[in-house]
């Protein structure tokens, strides 16, 4: 079978969160596709919809079974039933837990730069963020065991919001670098809650590992939040799971996500997720062939047209993390000047903390003619930028 990547589709007029803005702009943001998702997914809720009956929806064992094969067959984790609740979101999901598992004031612990509304699920409810920076060299980043240790060990440190792959970074973390982070966490006695959204974005030859998977210690301190969401474009469906193997955890997770009312899931969500993990592999292939496309379409862009930036080696997910520190240390201004002459409208990377005032963010989910023209829109934004910049250029 064969998907049309290509298709210029048009969201305008949607009511779309990412393309709310001017009919000439071009949106590369927020990390949702711009493609058709699977029919397979399509389908089945067109399936629902023709049934003409809407009303409150139960979690059907046939849902459990989904996301527990998926996670064995494609990541080699098997997963029981009992482990997985439901919930609309993996940030509604975050902030719950965030509420549940620490107390007004504790030390909430995250390793920066890292996906901005972690912060918002930390401070909104009254929690302290505390910041391990990445260690940026050589085109990558690595973790600084000595500050995380020393940061884990703060008796107010409850709790560790790590990202798995890691976005904004495209980080895919390695069995080694968990297993001493996780162990880590058990020593000083710190709850880890590990956002896997996007571990089927995986780039060809690298491989996702659950961190619940590495030891049966370090999964009896985990809870793990996954999704179809970003792999198949279904943000708004809003369907998630909460993987959780320690039944005492997961009796509070529970709690508090029914309290919160977050556990409930929608009319489509139940049969999106299923249709995905159960029918949408054969898409899921040839989505990542295409991004793969496109992420070497971009290295070879900036390599050539715009040497003053680098991509950051990446191994996962669809967002580009551009270092533009040659030419300016206020990627927020660059974003806002972009914008402004180009119509292309790319993430700061300030807003993801570290060091990601020298960095943007641009999305590369979407038909290759549509990047040609986010690029060259780029070339022109960065060029006139510097031309206004640095007087030498002139």
């Amino acid at each position: 079978m064969t998907f049309n990547f290509d298709k210029m589709t048009n969201r305008f007029n949607t009511n779309s969160y990412k393309w709310d803005v001017g009919y000439k702009e071009l949106p590369m943001w927020v990390a949702d596709m711009d493609f058709e998702t699977s029919p397979a997914i399509v389908k089945a809720m067109q399936k629902r919809l023709n049934h003409h009956i809407f009303g409150y929806t139960s979690v059907p064992d046939d849902y459990y079974h989904a996301v527990a094969q998926w996670w064995e067959k494609r990541h080699q984790f098997p997963i029981e039933k009992e482990w997985i609740m439901f919930c609309t979101g993996v940030v509604p999901a975050i902030s719950s837990i965030v509420r549940k598992m620490t107390n007004i004031g504790d030390n909430v612990l995250v390793l920066s730069p890292v996906y901005n509304i972690f912060y918002n699920s930390i401070v909104n409810n009254q929690r302290k963020v505390l910041t391990s920076e990445l260690i940026y060299k050589d085109n990558q980043y690595s973790i600084d065991f000595g500050d995380l240790e020393r940061k884990l060990a703060d008796p107010e440190t409850t709790l560790m919001v790590f990202c798995n792959p890691h976005n904004p970074i495209g980080k895919v973390w390695d069995k080694a670098t968990l297993e001493r982070m996780g162990n880590l966490c058990i020593k000083h006695n710190v709850l880890i809650l590990s956002d896997e959204i996007h571990c089927d974005l995986a780039h060809p030859g690298y491989h996702y590992i659950p961190f619940a998977s590495v030891s049966e210690e370090i999964a009896q301190n985990s809870i793990t939040c996954v999704a179809p969401t970003k792999t198949f474009n279904l943000a708004g469906i809003q369907t998630s799971s909460i993987i959780v193997p320690n039944p005492e955890l997961r009796k509070l997770v529970n709690r508090g996500i029914n309290t919160d009312e977050v556990a409930e899931p929608n009319v489509f969500a139940i049969e999106s997720a299923i249709s995905a993990f159960t029918e949408g592999e054969l898409w899921l292939e040839a989505l990542l062939d295409y991004l793969m496309g496109n992420k070497q379409l971009i290295d070879q862009f900036i390599a050539s047209e715009l040497p003053d930036l680098q991509v950051i080696h990446s191994e996962a997910t669809y967002l580009a993390w551009l270092d533009c520190s040659a030419i300016t240390h206020d990627t927020k201004y660059l974003c806002e000047f972009i914008r402004k002459e180009t119509g292309l409208y790319v993430s700061e990377g300030t807003i993801f903390g570290g060091n990601g005032h020298n960095f943007i963010r641009l999305n590369y989910a979407c038909p290759k003619a549509r990047l040609e023209d986010g690029l060259q829109r780029l070339k022109k934004g960065i060029e006139v930028f510097q031309h206004l910049n640095n007087p030498s250029r002139k």
